[in-house]
């Protein structure tokens, strides 16, 4: 359906912006007020970020959205399949521990925050319902997407009708692994093996996540799935890394916000 459609700010995908009715952004780390390490546009509610600059940043994510600043929902997220139903706002103190939402309600948008994991923005524009999810490996591993899925049909949505995009993501030849995950996940993904390729050490490999969370959406069924194809570590200018910030030995790092929203 054609390239995704970037600004400094943010970058649109035309499978999500195609449908009048859906509003939404993978927001870069360009734009904002925040500043060091942190610069510019950090969306980190768990960042150690002065966490007026973070709610400033915020309040520009939802001019962009068209939506009122307590109108962009967070999890406190944990790696974890758990899905949350949203029909109201909830305040920054009160974010459930999940890693997915989903909703049916209009002008409400549901925000992710990653900064390396894969940010998967979800949406049956024809029956009104969207999500969104983070999947690092774990989410991905245990489930985050089927039950994304599965919580969007028990809000109205057709599992043929859902289109979901994967927004920038640490690429493959960014993401060394080790022997425990490699074990972990040859048990528990078995026939996934093509997703770990050749490490540069013994008994590591380098994880396509961004493979292996596209081969999942494929798996569930949906009507159609797509990445943007963007790594997060390999570009520095546009994107926070969690990896990147471990191996410059910084003390923390900023947080991607990739938000969907129905319309009023």
């Amino acid at each position: 359906m054609g390239a995704s459609v970037t600004s400094g700010m943010s970058i649109e995908a035309p499978q999500l912006s195609a449908h009048p009715n859906v509003r939404h952004a993978f927001f870069t780390r360009q734009g904002g007020v925040s500043d060091g390490i942190y610069a510019s546009l950090n969306g980190g509610l768990g960042s150690q970020d002065d966490p007026e600059r973070v709610v400033a940043n915020r309040a520009r994510m939802c001019a962009q959205l068209d939506v009122p600043p307590d109108r962009l929902v967070s999890l406190y997220q944990v790696h974890s399949a758990e899905v949350v139903t949203v029909e109201a706002p909830f305040a920054a103190a009160m974010r459930p521990r999940a890693d997915a939402m989903v909703t049916r309600v209009p002008g409400l948008a549901l925000g992710i925050a990653t900064a390396d994991c894969g940010p998967i923005l979800f949406a049956d524009a024809e029956n009104g319902v969207v999500g969104a999810a983070h999947a690092g490996w774990k989410g991905a591993l245990t489930g985050v997407i089927d039950a994304t899925v599965a919580a969007m049909e028990a809000s109205g949505a057709r599992r043929d009708r859902i289109v979901a995009v994967l927004g920038p993501t640490i690429s493959q030849n960014s993401y060394e692994v080790g022997p425990d995950f490699v074990a972990r996940f040859r048990t528990e993904a078995p026939g996934m093996e093509r997703f770990l390729g050749a490490g540069t050490r013994p008994d590591h490999a380098q994880f396509d996540l961004p493979g292996f969370i596209l081969a999942r959406l494929a798996g569930a069924g949906i009507g159609d799935a797509t990445s943007l194809d963007l790594c997060t570590y390999a570009d520095p200018e546009r994107f926070y890394s969690y990896r990147r910030t471990t191996h410059r030995g910084e003390a923390d790092y900023g947080r991607l916000i990739s938000a969907i929203a129905l319309t009023p």
